[in-house]
């Protein structure tokens, strides 16, 4: 009979111990109200800003330079007026790829950084979730994983609050 007993509560210990922990988070909230993710798109915003209006400026600054052209062109001889033109094409083909390429650069520097901090987040998520047990942390929101779930089993507002007190600092 004690045998008895003892097997049924070493089961039963063992099937509590087995029970899992979850919990979920709203990845889309958690990325909306990152401060550190408000600040990089409101920083990388500015900079494409201002490359978006320096475009507008050169390429301003290139339509006024072919209007002058085509009005001085009328008194050139045709040939002068091919060559000076192919020149003045071939530099704008150059100015446009540079502009192209100072933007392209703009958007990797953006998606790099972004890129890091979704894995500081997912980092501090898997932090969050060792340090108070839980197996599993499951990401909700707009395409995530969890279609619903128990409010007490939200700890986004814990890890928003870790991840901006952290950027403070």
């Amino acid at each position: 009979m004690m045998k008895k007993l003892l097997v049924l509560v070493i089961a039963i210990t063992a099937m509590a111990c087995q029970q899992n922990k979850i919990a979920f988070v709203d990845s889309v909230r958690i990325m909306d109200e990152y401060q550190e993710k408000v600040d990089v798109e409101a920083r990388f915003k500015t900079k494409a800003d201002a490359m978006g209006k320096k475009r507008d400026s050169i390429s301003q600054a290139f339509q006024l330079e072919l209007q002058q052209f085509q009005t001085k062109a009328q008194k050139m001889s045709q040939k002068n007026a091919q060559e000076e033109y192919a020149q003045l094409q071939q530099r704008g083909q150059f100015v446009g790829q540079q502009l192209q390429q100072e933007e392209q650069q703009l958007q990797q520097s953006s998606q790099a950084e972004m890129d890091s901090l979704v894995k500081k987040v997912k980092k501090e998520i898997k932090a969050y979730g060792e340090a108070n047990g839980y197996t599993y942390i499951l990401g909700g929101g707009d395409g995530g994983s969890v279609i619903y779930g128990d409010e007490t089993n939200d700890v986004t507002d814990a890890i928003l609050k870790i991840l901006n007190d952290k950027y403070e600092k």
